[in-house]
């Protein structure tokens, strides 16, 4: 059975709608996009074979859950052959939720969320900075975040 690996404006519109409100059900965009329940659901499935859509998460509000400070690091690296192997014991670590391979000064640029400056302290002086590969780091402390979006599809 062959499929269709192709996006149209009605996948586009399906992942702007998504975008908006990942809980928006799949009827009402149908609705919305003048299609069938179960093309939504077929055409979801194929963005999720194709990569396209790689599950769903939820957006949190740390501060809320007690994780005050958000950081951001750039990574020095001992060499870039070390890249895999410094990753592997990044994603080990709770407080990093994002990890980027970078061109510029830093090999990898990466995002934490800590309680506060002393578990910012520790997360940084006793698991990031104990990585071997890691030669050393340059943290960024955010102060707000004032955008957080998706970029807008199709039309």
């Amino acid at each position: 059975m062959s499929k269709n690996l192709e996006i149209d404006n009605i996948d586009l519109k399906i992942l702007a709608l998504l975008s908006e409100d990942a809980k928006i059900p799949y009827t009402e965009i149908a609705k919305k996009v003048y299609v069938s329940g179960g093309t939504v659901h077929v055409r979801m499935r194929k963005m999720e074979e194709m990569g396209i859509v790689r599950g769903t998460t939820l957006n949190m509000d740390y501060s809320k859950l007690g994780y005050d400070i958000t950081a951001f690091l750039g990574i020095y690296l001992e060499k870039s052959s070390l890249y895999n192997q410094v990753v592997a014991e990044l994603k080990k670590i709770p407080e990093v939720v994002k990890i980027h391979y970078t061109t510029g000064n830093y090999s990898i640029f990466s995002k934490i969320h800590c309680r506060d400056t002393r578990h910012l302290r520790e997360v940084l002086h006793d698991k990031i900075q104990r990585v071997d590969g890691i030669v050393r780091t340059e943290t960024l402390i955010s102060l707000e975040e004032s955008l957080n979006r998706h970029i807008q599809l199709g039309e």
